[in-house]
Order: C-alpha cells, then sequence, then structure tokens
C-alpha cells in the first residue's frame, strides 16, 4: 500500500495537490487527524477494501491538533514497519504570496482571530507544522506558480507514471433534445446523407452494418471522420499538456440514432488505439 501525507502551510496549493491524486486514482481524505491514520490502514488490510485503499494520500495540516502533529513522526514509522510505503509532500510559499492569495480568494486563514492577524497566523502555522516540514520526502515551493504548472509539478513529481490518465468521451446526441452541458467540442454531422430517409434504414442505429455500410460508401461521411481525426490529433495533445482529467467531444445530428451514433464509434474505435481511457456513449440510445 502507497501513503502520500501532503501538508503545508495554508494557501500553498494542498487542496489542488489533493485533487490532483483523486484524479489519478488515489483514495483521498483531506483535514485527517494525524492519530487516525493507524486506524485507516487496518481498514485498508481488509480484503473487500483494499481496492479503493491500496493508494491513500491525506492532507495533514495546522487543522489538526498541536499533540498529533507532534506525533506525526512516530505514527509514520509504525505504518512503515507494518508495510506501508509512505512519502511527505510539504508545499509552501513565501509569507508575502500567501497574504496575497489570502486577500484575493477573501478566505480566512484558519488560525487568524479578532486577536490574531494574518502574518502572526502565518508565523504560528509554521512553528506548528515543523514537526512535518522536517521530515517531507519532497518539498515544493508554489511562490511563482500558477494553478496549471502546481498540478504538473504534482504529476511528475509523485505520479509520474500518469502521463494518459485523462479520460476522452465521445458522445452522441439528438440537436431536437439540446447540446450535451458538458461538452468541449461539439460538431455537427447533421450535413451527411442520414440513413433515415431510408425506409429499410430506418429501424437501425449506427450501431448496425446496415447503416455502417451506407454511411462508408458516402464520400462526405469518410471525409467527415477524416477531418475530425486530424483536428483532434493535433489538439488532444495540449487539453492533456494542460492537466485537464476530462475531456468531451459531443456529435450531433437531428436525432441522434444514426450519423452521430456511427461518427462517435468511428473515432472511438481510432483513438482507443492511442490513448488507455477513451469512452463512448450514445446519448439517445442510453
Amino acid at each position: 500500500m502507497r501513503l502520500v501525507v501532503v501538508s503545508g502551510r495554508s494557501g500553498s496549493g494542498k487542496s489542488t495537490a489533493l485533487n490532483v491524486l483523486e484524479d489519478v486514482g488515489f483514495t483521498c481524505i483531506d483535514n485527517l487527524p494525524a492519530s487516525l491514520l493507524p486506524g485507516l490502514f487496518e481498514l485498508a488490510s481488509d480484503p473487500t477494501n483494499r481496492r479503493w485503499l491500496e493508494k491513500i494520500a491525506v492532507g495533514i495540516d495546522v487543522r489538526n491538533l498541536s499533540s498529533d502533529l507532534g506525533q506525526l513522526p512516530q505514527v509514520l514509522d509504525q505504518l512503515k514497519q507494518s508495510g506501508v510505503d509512505y512519502e511527505v509532500v510539504f508545499l509552501d510559499a513565501g509569507d508575502s504570496v500567501l497574504i496575497q492569495r489570502f486577500s484575493e480568494t477573501r478566505r480566512k486563514h484558519p488560525l487568524s482571530s479578532d486577536r490574531i492577524n494574518i502574518n502572526e497566523a502565518i508565523a504560528l502555522e509554521t512553528k506548528l507544522l515543523d514537526p512535518i516540514a522536517s521530515i517531507a520526502n519532497r518539498r515544493i515551493d508554489t511562490s511563482t506558480m500558477t494553478l496549471h504548472q502546481l498540478r504538473d509539478v504534482i504529476k511528475k513529481q509523485i505520479v509520474p507514471d500518469s502521463k494518459d490518465d485523462m479520460s476522452i468521451l465521445f458522445e452522441s446526441f439528438a440537436y431536437k433534445r439540446g447540446i450535451p452541458a458538458n461538452a468541449d467540442f461539439v460538431f455537427d454531422v447533421r450535413c451527411l446523407p442520414n440513413p433515415h430517409w431510408k425506409q429499410e434504414l430506418r429501424p437501425f442505429t449506427g450501431n448496425h452494418p446496415p447503416v455502417i455500410e451506407f454511411l462508408e460508401k458516402q464520400p462526405e461521411a469518410i471525409q467527415m471522420v477524416g477531418d475530425l481525426k486530424q483536428f483532434l490529433n493535433h489538439w488532444i495533445p495540449s487539453f492533456r499538456a494542460n492537466n485537464r482529467s476530462y475531456l468531451t467531444i459531443a456529435i450531433g445530428c437531428t436525432g441522434g440514432q444514426h450519423r452521430s451514433v456511427y461518427i462517435c464509434n468511428e473515432l472511438g474505435n481510432y483513438f482507443t488505439t492511442q490513448h488507455p481511457n477513451v469512452q463512448v456513449r450514445h446519448r439517445e440510445l442510453s
């Protein structure tokens, strides 16, 4: 079992780091009391839970009891002796950067109050987190990073084998029922010859051989598939480089039964050979 402890001062990007790990298959728990870690791995040792708890990431920060923070090194040593492979990632940023981030987001620092201002809260937090900072395997300074840059760093340093984790969904739909709300790209294939107007093809869908054979004989359909392959081959890598977790490509025709289904299937079959996480969904056939 693998454990990644994500810690750091408030405003340094811990939530973003946990989100990245969750996207690549970790079970993530934020603000877990350090004293509960042994119990969590006792739960993970149950075979019925092992699938979900094989890779765990926990956020432990100043919201923990100070006594729990002080005990964390000993707790982690005990877990290591029981076979848990762990690493501690500590995120941080300059004081002025943290102050600016809290000002921009208008969020309250967890230690600030009517008696403790933001500067004092940051100084106190530094002291309280010292037991974790001192055992960190990785320290990441996010002072000059954008959100996308931080996500990229987390992936490359902690899960370098997760390059192709982006999920690509090809979804067919009917324009008469509206465009899918989550679509990143929408392509209209109503310009293609419509099998619906062939009486013998009307009972079938784009999943069936008679419709497939009809569309494969249409030069416009073949060109449409080729043009979409070329376009998406060019742009999908850009979305992946931007640390996108999901990309939805919607293909629409009038009824969502024939042309859009056929085109989605063709694209899905083609891109499955290049990307490990490709799905095809036919909204009107579901």
